[in-house]
């Protein structure tokens, strides 16, 4: 009986063949998975796009946390003799920590920290004159450049609120009446005209402590403001025999942020 011998290169053949079926089968399996991994991740964006987006209401929202202001400066209770003659005014800013004290938090306090600058244009001459500072007021006759004194003030506002906001909107009424405490970190006036100019800094008859109260009412960001001084400028009449001290009256406006 004739045995037949196998062919050696028929049986390499065989087995290149099994090997590639196998590596591609592989090469398939990974394409596919992959495939499907980018459907899927396609697919999950696409979905998260056309999500609609759900709004998260905050109830436990704050208001009116930064401050700015603008104000006209008004002398008022001013001795016999002392006028204005230009435009006087403030800039200030801060800001205050929203403390809500009811339920709908309507209601509010709120206590802050801010800085203030001030100048007053006027007919009150403060020079040095050896070792005192003396105080006059400025003939109507005498023609000048400049005549005024300016504070720099740190502040402590103190407030109690009301407002009609609500958590779906920002734009609202309100009304804010507080109590301010400045402490006067600098002060200075100036007289300039074509031959002299005095200058007198950190004037030690200023108070360092003004106080002041003031009401903010309106609506959305731009609120109408007023302050009125509780106490002098000055520790005590300097310049005159009555019993007259000025103080502050500021009209301007107040715009709140966050």
């Amino acid at each position: 009986m004739r045995h037949k011998k196998s062919c050696p290169f028929r049986t390499a053949s065989f087995f290149i063949f099994i090997l590639s079926f196998i590596i591609g089968f592989k090469i398939i399996l990974v394409f596919m998975k992959h495939f499907f991994l980018l459907v899927f991740f396609v697919s999950f964006c696409s979905f998260s796009q056309n999500s609609p987006e759900i709004k998260v209401l905050d109830s436990l929202y704050r208001e009116d946390q930064f401050y700015l202001g603008i104000t006209y400066n008004i002398l008022n209770n001013r001795p016999q003799g002392v006028s204005q003659n230009s435009t006087s005014g403030s800039i200030f800013l801060g800001a205050l920590r929203d403390i809500p004290i009811n339920k709908l938090r309507t209601f509010a306090l709120a206590p802050g920290i801010g800085f203030t600058y001030s100048n007053f244009k006027q007919n009150l001459l403060i020079k040095n004159i050896g070792l005192t500072i003396d105080y006059s007021i400025i003939p109507k006759d005498e023609i000048y450049d400049k005549n005024r004194f300016s504070l720099v003030t740190l502040d402590i506002p103190l407030e109690l609120r009301w407002r009609n906001s609500t958590p779906q909107s920002h734009r609202f009424w309100r009304i804010y009446g507080g109590i301010k405490a400045s402490y006067v970190l600098y002060n200075q006036s100036q007289f300039i005209n074509s031959k002299y100019e005095y200058k007198v800094v950190n004037n030690p008859d200023f108070n360092k402590f003004l106080y002041s109260v003031y009401l903010t009412a309106g609506y959305n960001s731009g609120n109408f403001y007023v302050s009125y001084g509780l106490n002098d400028f000055f520790k005590k009449s300097l310049f005159t025999e009555s019993s007259q001290k000025i103080r502050s009256l500021n009209l301007g406006l107040m715009f709140y942020i966050l």
